[in-house]
């Protein structure tokens, strides 16, 4: 028999194989983190604690002889997690059970055999994605009338002989936008990421292919800082190749918000890997916890934004979100497992820009 017919031999034997599931162990085998939860879902239903042993006890038995794989123990799972009261769930997942068969068929059955859960209301809220090829996407949740009369102003003159949405988009602009009145357009703040060698090719008309990172998430060409901000009040961010930000100076008067300017110079986006959000839209984190007794300085202060600010493992002996630790003068996230990784989103932050890191 080969390796593979083996595999294949346990995977058909799901209930027993996980009879002895192990969740550290089955991580530390590569398994992804989602899997494992699948996997100990499964565990608990047939071989955990519960009031229902005689209806367990029955399962185990259907799924060992109807030689149920894992990933159909899974799906079953999936299927009827929400259904309740309990003893309907075990109605359910017995009623399957007892319909073996491949994973299509499985399918088909639980279409038959599991209510269909019921669609709740979306909710009001308006959600952003990232910057992606200098373009984002915003999608909007509110009451029925407001959409429809704002898709009644801008599919007026919409030509029919062409694709709609984009030429949505124009219109849409307008609206928004209000003849000047509405939402405006924001002024880049001239706080300069850049190494000197760019900024110098800037200066002396060359900088159509230098792209500088600005602390929205969003990008500007040399050309364009040079065309339309260049020359307006500078700030200038001092930074150590090792040690990160240092200070900040200004050719006028120093900053009120130093310490925030130079977190949001020193990286321009939330530092966790994925993260979109952009460091004017971050908070303020203190890297060793003001509880812990962190100070506020620029070696222990990092741009988080809402959400991972919240989730971030301020005690040192909790390992289950990741944290963010000051590596080489740059923030960086750092996982569970104690590995660093980088947020390739927006690699503009000043370390970045001035050190190649």
């Amino acid at each position: 028999m080969s390796r593979f017919a083996e595999f294949l031999g346990v995977l058909s034997t799901g209930v027993d194989t996980l009879a002895s599931f192990e969740r550290q162990a089955a991580l530390a085998a590569g398994v992804s983190a989602t899997r494992v939860r699948e996997w100990e879902r499964v565990f608990e239903v047939y071989y955990g604690s519960t009031s229902w042993t005689v209806k367990q006890h029955t399962a185990v038995e259907w799924a060992r002889v109807g030689q149920f794989s894992i990933d159909q123990l899974v799906y079953i799972e999936n299927r009827i997690k929400h259904v309740e009261p309990q003893a309907l769930r075990w109605k359910l997942r017995l009623a399957l059970l007892d319909a073996p068969g491949d994973y299509a068929s499985l399918t088909r059955a639980a279409k038959q055999i599991v209510p269909v859960p019921e669609t709740r209301s979306p909710r009001p809220g308006v959600t952003f994605t990232g910057s992606r090829g200098g373009y984002r996407s915003m999608m909007v949740t509110t009451h029925e009338r407001d959409i429809a009369d704002i898709e009644f102003n801008v599919t007026r003159n919409v030509d029919p002989t062409r694709p709609v949405a984009p030429q949505l988009v124009e219109p849409f602009m307008s609206l928004i936008r209000n003849g000047g009145t509405g939402v405006a357009h924001a002024v880049p703040r001239p706080l300069l990421l850049v190494p000197l060698p760019d900024y110098t090719r800037i200066v002396a008309g060359n900088g159509d292919e230098v792209v500088l990172g600005l602390s929205d998430g969003t990008t500007i060409t040399g050309a364009d800082y040079l065309q339309k901000h260049h020359g307006a009040e500078l700030e200038v961010a001092l930074f150590h190749p090792e040690e990160g930000a240092v200070n900040l100076y200004r050719t006028q008067r120093l900053a009120n918000q130093k310490q925030r300017d130079l977190a949001r110079a020193t990286l321009t986006t939330c530092p966790v890997p994925g993260c979109r959000h952009g460091a004017d839209s971050c908070e303020i984190h203190h890297i060793t916890a003001w509880k812990h007794g962190g100070e506020t300085n620029m070696a222990n202060l990092a741009v988080l934004c809402r959400y991972h600010n919240r989730v971030n493992d301020d005690d040192p002996y909790r390992n289950w979100r990741g944290r963010v630790a000051m590596m080489r003068g740059t923030p960086t996230w750092v996982s569970p497992r104690g590995r660093p990784a980088a947020n390739p989103r927006h690699p503009f932050g000043a370390m970045r820009s001035l050190y190649g890191r």
